[in-house]
């Protein structure tokens, strides 16, 4: 970080010279994090925008938020943490607008089963998140023999009506975005990335990769103007994929699905079928110590509903979990920015109880990892849930002073060991 009051780059989080300019650890491990948070909130704003809808109020905060890190504007560390939670209740509503844009454009998502592996014959995998582009790739690709996979965070857009019409989206396949280069280098067809999470590809696969929208990498063909014929042209020119299928999967549970059915949850909480509920899910990453989310999800008691979110799924999404009373034990609701849905299921539940969100059988167990993860995680600090469990470990960018704030007003945690987080969340 450069000073433009002392002039000099300084080492570490924050300015040496705090002293002088006021800019101490604390103040800059804020900003840090709001620049971050920005990010994801401008992700889910760009996606509406792309669909037709924006928020004025998203909008102007973005601007706002920018301006209070600028050098010599703000030292106040109680303002800055109020910007922090107005940067969650602002998300809320980028993932809101999403929520409602992605509806009207591609209908109301549906529990689907999705089959995993790959058919044979043509193929195009298409990573990313961006459901537009997916849209516009199928309607082009239509009635030319091609199989169109997703990857990653696009799975849920087997769920939408307007793009499991096309029966040439055949299903899913590979996992979360830190696997591309081996799922990717295995994949014989061509490649679509259409957005963040999206890695340098290995040489072996940079020529039949694509890349259209924010996403632009080094020596791969670039579309425009959601043009895909390049993408089909290239798809048409190599080795078709051989038959491989692999396990099914469920996604689609919309905050609007499950609300469906919330009687026949609430009558199985009430008659003690389902103990707990559980959020586990967010951001996947490389780390090994990312297995916990596996463990713990394997070592749940089997009364228990794991709701999930986000690539983190991945870790335990092909687990046969079996059900309870007809009711799935793990329900996929979507892409990172359904933590939307996520938080209208908490809120009805509550409704239905008439307690609180805190005093639900409900725990969350997230992982992070980038911009997006940042955000939801204020979204949830401003509607006030507490005792989150936060993993792999927690935010660098948050100073001890800062944590400490976060730690006493919402008991955050970080994750310790499957058995003894269990324990303590079930009580």
């Amino acid at each position: 970080m450069f000073c433009y009051q002392c002039e000099q780059t300084a080492k570490g989080t924050g300015c040496t010279k705090s002293g002088v300019c006021g800019k101490d650890p604390d103040i800059a491990g804020i900003q840090d994090t709001l620049v971050i948070s920005l990010k994801g909130i401008a992700a889910y704003a760009y996606h509406a925008r792309e669909l037709g809808a924006h928020d004025e109020q998203v909008d102007a905060f973005l601007a706002e938020a920018l301006f209070s890190t600028l050098t010599n504007v703000n030292f106040n560390l109680d303002s800055h943490i109020k910007l922090l939670l107005k940067a969650g209740e602002i998300n809320l509503r980028a993932m809101e607008l999403l929520d409602k844009a992605h509806v009207e454009r591609f209908g109301e998502m549906e529990p689907t089963k999705v089959q995993v592996g790959t058919k044979s014959g043509p193929g195009i995998v298409v990573t990313g998140h961006d459901f537009l582009d997916l849209y516009e790739l199928l309607k082009q690709s239509e009635g030319k023999g091609i199989n169109v996979y997703t990857h990653g965070e696009m799975l849920p857009g087997l769920a939408y009506p307007e793009l499991k019409k096309f029966s040439h989206l055949v299903g899913n396949y590979g996992t979360a975005w830190q696997n591309q280069r081996k799922e990717f280098e295995e994949f014989s067809g061509a490649i679509l990335g259409t957005t963040n999470c999206v890695l340098l590809p290995r040489d072996s696969y940079r020529d039949r990769m694509f890349t259209c929208g924010i996403a632009d990498l080094p020596g791969v063909v670039h579309i425009e103007n959601r043009d895909f014929t390049p993408v089909i042209e290239k798809a048409l020119t190599l080795e078709p994929l051989a038959e491989n299928p692999g396990p099914t999967t469920m996604t689609g549970f919309h905050h609007q699905a499950v609300l469906k059915i919330a009687d026949q949850v609430i009558e199985a909480v009430k008659s003690g079928k389902i103990r707990h509920f559980f959020l586990v899910g967010g951001c996947d990453g490389a780390r090994s110590s990312r297995k916990y989310y596996t463990e713990f999800v394997q070592k749940l008691p089997q009364d228990c509903i794991i709701l999930t979110l986000g690539c983190g799924k991945y870790r335990f999404n092909y687990l046969d979990l079996g059900e309870i009373d007809g009711i799935p034990r793990l329900l996929d609701m979507g892409q990172c920015n359904n933590a939307y849905s996520a938080i209208q299921v908490a809120v009805a539940l509550a409704d239905a109880f008439n307690c609180g969100v805190n005093d639900l059988p409900l725990s969350m167990v997230l992982s992070w990892f980038e911009q997006k993860a940042v955000s939801i995680l204020l979204t949830l600090l401003h509607l006030g849930i507490k005792d989150i469990r936060l993993g792999p470990t927690l935010p660098a960018f948050l100073t001890p002073n800062v944590l400490k704030v976060l730690q006493d007003n919402y008991n955050i945690q970080p994750i310790t060991t499957p058995e003894e987080d269990i324990k303590a969340l079930l009580g």
